[in-house]
């Protein structure tokens, strides 16, 4: 199973295209940012629960930072699956 993430968003052309390519290779989940979280890598979400909304197949937004995203897809939505590899991006920036 292959996770994808980054910072831009799960509706940015990036992770689409990212998730589309790899799709031949393994099942593919996406738990991504419901917006850009540009510059917030490694920042954790302490001030407020995060909120999870499931809005495509298998396709998850996350209210929180980039590092919530994994911690809560390894940890929560996909605690009872074995990932196999974790890919982050494609990034607009830079």
């Amino acid at each position: 199973m292959i996770l994808v993430s980054n910072d831009d968003g799960f509706r940015s052309e990036g992770i689409i295209a990212l998730s589309e390519a790899l799709r031949p290779l393994g099942t593919v989940y996406v738990v991504a940012p419901d917006r850009e979280r540009s510059a917030a890598g490694h920042s954790l979400t302490l001030s407020h629960p995060l909120r999870v909304e499931k809005v495509g197949h298998r396709i998850y937004a996350v209210d929180g930072t980039p590092t919530d995203c994994v911690n809560l897809a390894v940890n929560g939505i996909l605690r009872k699956k074995k990932i196999d590899i974790l890919v982050s991006g494609i990034n607009k920036g830079g």
